[in-house]
């Protein structure tokens, strides 16, 4: 039998980690500093397929020195016709010139004879556009999280739904924080797979988080004279090991994902399923040491506030 964990009494423990690890998110990135993909900020992306395997390091070397700029290679594997491909992303330029073109793919033909290097595709992208795109993003995450939050009040209107919304937001928002951090961490620039990691964690953290309320509400009712921070602490118990083992699963089938991407060098992959195993991780964590936590804490503020008025 597994062992109680008194959660509602070490929360000022968790709270103080929480905060510990938002000020490192912040600290890391004005050290490290935050790179945007140019789907973000703009630029120009091209794509070129071959028929072995290019190292991204020599063929960046070697474009940088031709055209001047700096440059960010992406690379892939057509499973259907064993074809390479690698997209070469210059960021923050308006667009690639015709010479800049050429110059790129005579580079890469110069530099690796025998792959049968070809241009495929040339894309540019406006700043404007771009800025445009993650403003949409973020609105998308904004909305995600006040339609939870509406969900949640609803659905929990017996047990003071409105803070219980609420509570559960701010750690949806130490997840994406926590998420965001990955992404500076490993050196990801900010793109697509960033939105779709964070809209991911916040799906999945909600459901734990739904999980544990939904064990304070049945517990009660079924022990209406309980402590509340008995009640809770008891739901949690309850929970802990439900949430646990999907998180525990989840993440190992994540870490394989991301094994064989490193293998196969698929970078794609790799930008998502790392940032979204630390993800799953702070979500396990805010969903149990954190959104119940706060909600508790909201509600002794509630009942001394309410207690002063009477006086």
């Amino acid at each position: 039998m597994s062992k109680n964990i008194d959660f509602v009494n070490k929360r000022k423990l968790f709270y103080r980690i929480s905060a510990v690890l938002v000020a490192l998110s912040i600290l890391l990135s004005l050290v490290l500093g935050v790179d945007l993909d140019i789907s973000f900020k703009g630029g120009c992306m091209a794509t070129y397929s071959s028929d072995a395997p290019i190292n991204d390091n020599d063929a960046a070397a070697a474009i940088e020195k031709a055209i001047g700029q700096n440059v960010s290679i992406q690379t892939t594997t057509d499973i259907n016709t064993g074809r390479e491909s690698i997209v070469v992303s210059l960021s923050g330029t308006d667009s690639l010139t015709t010479e800049e073109q050429t110059k790129m793919t005579e580079t890469l033909e110069e530099n690796f004879p025998d792959v049968g290097v070809k241009l495929e595709s040339t894309t540019n992208i406006d700043p404007s556009m771009g800025m445009e795109f993650l403003v949409k993003c973020l609105v998308a995450v904004a909305l995600a999280s006040v339609l939870m939050l509406i969900y949640i009040a609803f659905r929990f209107r017996k047990i003071g739904g409105a803070s219980a919304g609420a509570m559960s937001v701010v750690a949806l928002i130490h997840d994406a924080v926590m998420v965001y951090t990955a992404f500076v961490v490993f050196r990801f620039p900010l793109d697509s797979n960033f939105i779709a990691a964070v809209l991911t964690i916040l799906g999945y953290s909600i459901n734990a988080t739904i999980v544990v309320y939904d064990r304070i509400r049945e517990n009660e009712r079924l022990y209406p004279k309980m402590d509340q921070a008995e009640l809770i602490n008891l739901s949690l118990n309850q929970s802990k090991t439900r949430t646990v083992r999907t998180t525990v699963s989840t993440v190992i089938a994540l870490v394989v994902v991301s094994v064989v991407a490193i293998i196969y060098n698929v970078t794609s992959i790799l930008t998502f399923t790392l940032p979204l195993i630390v993800g799953m991780i702070s979500g396990l964590y805010s969903s149990m040491c954190l959104a119940p936590q706060l909600w508790y804490t909201w509600q002794l503020h509630a009942k001394k506030v309410k207690a002063e008025r009477k006086k």
